[in-house]
């Protein structure tokens, strides 16, 4: 896997993937776009939300929705890396089995996601979640 980072002005960047996708980084805390911070707090919450939905799909659960609000701590001195990140998933759909969802969301923060299981070498990763009814 690659993937390049450009300097465009300023504290301004572009990363590109290798499948030929682009995002604006901002290294001004995200003035003019997320920063770099931000970004891995959304790719930990879009790689366990594939693990949720998927799982949950496999399993015959009628989803019809899934959110993830995540919230995270940092540290003030430098480097100010996270040290607590918290996942809480919002997964909405009809008869939804209360232990397949805790089971699935436990399973891809402790298991399966690549960025979470990454982050939790060095972060206190945690996970919650709710399910609404559709």
């Amino acid at each position: 896997m690659q993937s390049r980072v450009k300097w465009l002005e300023n504290m301004t960047f572009v990363g590109q993937s290798a499948s030929g996708h682009s995002v604006v980084l901002d290294g001004n805390g995200g003035e003019k776009a997320p920063s770099p911070m931000e970004l891995v707090l959304m790719a930990a919450g879009g790689c366990s939300s594939v693990d949720v939905v998927s799982g949950l799909q496999e399993l015959q659960q009628q989803i019809t929705g899934c959110e993830v609000e995540i919230s995270a701590e940092r540290r003030e001195q430098a480097p100010r890396i996270f040290t607590h990140a918290n996942l809480h998933f919002v997964v909405t759909g009809h008869d939804l089995n209360d232990q397949l969802v805790s089971k699935v969301v436990a399973d891809s923060l402790e298991k399966y996601c690549s960025v979470c299981l990454m982050l939790g070498q060095g972060v206190e990763m945690s996970h919650s979640y709710e399910i609404v009814v559709a």
